[in-house]
């Protein structure tokens, strides 16, 4: 019984869904959230993401469906490895800003942070989608060609996809701001949350680096 363009749609947003909150994904996006003192910014951060992450998506991937082409595995895990790169540069600047405020440590809570607060980059966040919007358009071409029996349908089933990730991402980074949120006028702890999570974004960082250069073979392609 064949399935209905409906039911594959659904399908489509769902897995939208799931794969906005992969680690990579949740673990770059948590060093923007780090810095936001309001719930609200928190949230948008994660719906720029979510449409840089679509439109690179629906780009791409709609070039190589109409080219009937693929990308190789050469280029599919170099622009991963670019993720990698990526988690490790966020968490660094992460670090960095907790070592900037560390000498602001004796001032009162709110004084802190007031002193260090940082607007939220809807720039960054974008440029994170586009950035891991890339690296999974390989992936994304593979299931695409294999759902859909039209062009149409491959275009219509990457928007949706790409709306299950925006929404995915929307409701993810609002948890995830909660508690840098509700930290902001703890200074210790705030800055203690930030710093955990820069630690995490690089550590994930080269050992995604390290599984793809090593593991996956990416080094011995270029070589």
């Amino acid at each position: 019984m064949e399935v209905s363009l409906i039911t594959i749609l659904a399908l489509g947003f769902i897995l939208g869904i799931k794969h906005a909150i992969e680690p990579d994904h949740v673990i770059a996006v948590s060093t923007i959230a780090s810095k936001s003192k309001n719930l609200w910014h928190s949230s948008l951060a994660g719906v720029y993401w979510g449409i840089g992450h679509t439109a690179t998506l629906f780009i791409i991937g709609f070039i190589f469906i109409v080219m009937k082409n693929e990308i190789s595995d050469k280029w599919s895990m170099s622009l991963e490895f670019l993720v990698g790169i990526m988690l490790a540069y966020l968490g660094t600047t992460s670090i960095l800003r907790y070592s900037g405020n560390k000498k602001h440590s004796h001032l009162e809570p709110s004084e802190a942070t007031n002193l260090n607060k940082r607007e939220v980059s809807y720039f960054k966040s974008l440029f994170i989608g586009i950035v891991h919007g890339l690296a999974g358009s390989a992936a994304m071409v593979l299931l695409t060609m294999s759902s859909v029996n039209s062009l149409w349908q491959g275009g219509v089933y990457l928007l949706i996809f790409g709306l299950g990730t925006i929404t995915g991402m929307l409701l993810f980074t609002t948890v995830l701001g909660l508690p840098f949120v509700l930290s902001k006028n703890r200074f210790t702890l705030n800055r203690s949350l930030i710093m955990t999570t820069g630690v995490i974004s690089i550590v994930f960082g080269i050992y995604y680096m390290y599984n793809l250069g090593f593991s996956e073979g990416l080094f011995k392609l270029w070589i």
